[in-house]
């Protein structure tokens, strides 16, 4: 691969870049001054472009690189990437599936706990030296819980088996009934919610899926309800959320993900029933370093001419 031109859309991990700088001509799209005249100049030689669920390729960048072959993307989700440009251009296009499962179904669980048991306030309250006026307050119990879980793919079958471990009751609510597990299947989102102490976003971002969780999902949760995201903040209609919260038709909220990332609405930061992250769901070095991995084994594949490890396209 060391003739290959091949092009980062935003930073990821230092790991990730040192090995593509090893393999390839690494080009840094976030590095260049004018995006524009680079994609001209470079229009002719790109032919791989490593992309994120911050930044990948969208039919705007894929035009202009009339040579591209692969989009490795560094993530499970492929909302930053047009698939339909992608399929009729023969464009191949690969994900890190599997090897982020674990570290984002633990944050899922972590949150659940950190909301039902201000463990974060409660973080605050011994540092702040409150502690020597009076104990904290009672908080919420999670163990037997029922949780409820939109999308029971990878991510949120595991968060199902974690949650199962503090004698949860588990739902969920997919595109299609899932026969090969025990979990009860509702039909229709509001269902679930209706249904769920706890309700997990953890499906695919789609143009059907985006802003799936709107006002009558969130009211149908209700006062004593908990939303947990760790899917993508777009998920969420999130003024809704937000109105919600403030106005007490919602119990709390765990939220790793946001619809503008950085920004987040600040009417938020006021509130002890919401857990804020800064989309950490597979921020551990050993997991970083494994989807770089699998990025750098499927461009070998591709240009080997050798089957792709976890192919989309």
């Amino acid at each position: 691969m060391e003739s290959i031109n091949v092009l980062m859309t935003y930073p990821m991990n230092d790991y990730l870049e040192q090995q593509l700088e090893k393999r390839c001509n690494l080009h840094k799209l976030w590095t260049v001054p004018e995006k524009s005249a680079f994609l001209a100049t470079h229009s002719n030689s790109i032919r791989a472009v490593v992309g994120n669920s911050t930044v990948g390729a969208n039919a705007e960048l894929i035009e202009a690189l009339p040579k591209l072959e692969i989009v490795a993307t560094c993530s499970v989700g492929l909302d930053k990437i047009d698939l339909v440009k992608c399929r009729e251009k023969g464009i191949r296009v690969t994900n890190t599936p599997d090897v982020l499962t674990d570290d984002v179904a633990d944050l899922g669980i972590w949150l659940m706990l950190a909301v039902l048991r201000q463990l974060c306030q409660c973080d605050q309250y011994v540092r702040s030296g409150k502690w020597k006026n009076g104990d904290y307050m009672l908080t919420t119990k999670f163990t037997g819980k029922r949780v409820g879980i939109l999308g029971l793919g990878r991510i949120g079958m595991a968060i199902a088996k974690r949650a199962e471990a503090f004698s949860c009751t588990i739902s969920y609510f997919s595109r299609t009934e899932k026969p090969e597990t025990k979990y009860k299947y509702y039909p229709s989102l509001v269902h679930l919610a209706a249904n769920s102490d706890i309700l997990v976003v953890a499906c695919a971002l789609t143009e059907e899926t985006r802003h799936i969780i709107n006002r009558e999902v969130i009211d149908a949760l209700g006062p004593k309800g908990v939303l947990i995201n760790i899917a993508r903040g777009a998920h969420v209609d999130e003024s809704e959320l937000v109105s919600a919260l403030i106005e007490g038709r919602l119990g709390g909220a765990g939220l790793d993900v946001f619809e503008n990332e950085p920004e987040v609405p600040e009417e938020l930061f006021q509130l002890d029933n919401v857990v804020l992250l800064p989309h950490v769901g597979t921020a551990t070095v050993g997991t970083r370093q494994a989807m770089a991995d699998l990025v750098i084994d499927n461009l070998e594949a591709h240009f080997l001419n050798k089957s792709l490890l976890s192919p989309v396209v």
